[in-house]
């Protein structure tokens, strides 16, 4: 039982911290312990930190998948930066992620602030438009590849805007093509969090610049977007973690081509490990990218100075 002299705020009791003698004992709020961190800290460490080391210790190896694996040094490292596919893929796999950033973050922010407001309507628009979500990336890559087919798609039945129809022939075709598929699928991921994070931005400031004779485009710069810096950092970061490990996509749409245009870093391991059967090799690869997506990630929150942000909620 509760007594009234120890009341219980959001589910948790508060706890009396030792004070001076004959001081009025104060009140800190009780944590919860280590065990509830445990489960987590278990499976993240089976499922990631394991995984991760045991790729890492591959990579310092050849095998072929069969028998065991040999030691070879440094071997796979030397020939990987020696490469002329590999640096041309990670050159590719960064230009595709800078452009979805670029593309999907504007889009992104005007459908958050858009379905975040109390208009009719609104509610049923914004469940459309989140269908993509409930897709996998192959079935969305299955359903453009089959709407972009030069022969039956769309674009043999509009030869005036897309010539001979087919997109993936060439390279900028290519790539633009999958710029607008991951556009499709994953901005209404990042509009739902600028979504929330527009609900969150407190009523009042909106109140004043209405006062102080303030219009939408000027409250939409002037408070909407200072306020959703954070949640863009976030956007940004897994649109670049996302970005730099995009696979599916690329082996269904244009399995590397035309030639080596669309050949990503990604799609690149897995042609050398599992295509090539040089495990050692695509661990090589595979270790990069994690190095290159980490230390992309790092610059982001620290250049931004998200690492400093005191606050938990957007507009406090």
């Amino acid at each position: 039982m509760v007594s009234l002299a120890s009341p219980v705020k959001d589910g948790r009791r508060p706890v009396r911290s030792p004070g001076p003698a004959g001081a009025g004992a104060g009140l800190r709020t009780g944590r919860p312990g280590i065990g509830w961190a445990l489960p987590a800290v278990v499976f993240f460490a089976l499922f990631a930190v394991v995984p991760l080391a045991l790729v890492a210790v591959l990579s310092f190896t050849t095998w072929s998948g069969l028998g065991s694996p040999e030691f070879a040094g440094f071997d796979n490292w030397v020939t990987l930066f020696h490469d002329p596919v590999m640096i041309k893929s990670l050159w590719l796999s960064v230009l595709l992620t800078a452009l979805g950033v670029v593309v999907q973050t504007p889009l992104s922010i005007l459908l958050g602030v858009w379905a975040a407001g109390p208009q009719r309507n609104r509610a049923v628009l914004s469940a459309v438009f989140f269908v993509p979500l409930l897709l996998s990336a192959t079935a969305v890559s299955v359903l453009w590849r089959a709407l972009l087919e030069p022969n039956f798609g769309i674009p043999s039945q509009a030869t005036w805007l897309f010539g001979d129809g087919n997109l993936l022939g060439d390279r900028t075709g290519a790539i633009a093509v999958l710029v607008l598929v991951s556009t499709w699928q994953f901005t209404p991921l990042h509009a739902l969090i600028y979504q929330g994070a527009a609900r969150a931005i407190p009523a009042v400031l909106y109140q004043a610049a209405e006062i102080d004779g303030a219009g939408r485009v000027r409250q939409f710069f002037h408070i909407t977007l200072p306020q959703l810096r954070n949640s863009v950092i976030t956007s940004v970061i897994l649109m670049v973690v996302g970005g730099l490990t995009t696979f599916d996509t690329v082996l269904i749409l244009t399995q590397g081509g035309p030639g080596t245009d669309t050949t990503i870093s990604a799609y690149y391991m897995y042609q050398k490990a599992f295509k090539g059967f040089e495990f050692g090799a695509g661990a090589a690869i595979a270790l990069l990218l994690v190095v290159v997506a980490t230390a992309v990630s790092l610059i982001v929150v620290r250049v931004s100075g998200y690492d400093k942000m005191a606050g938990t909620k957007e507009g406090m």
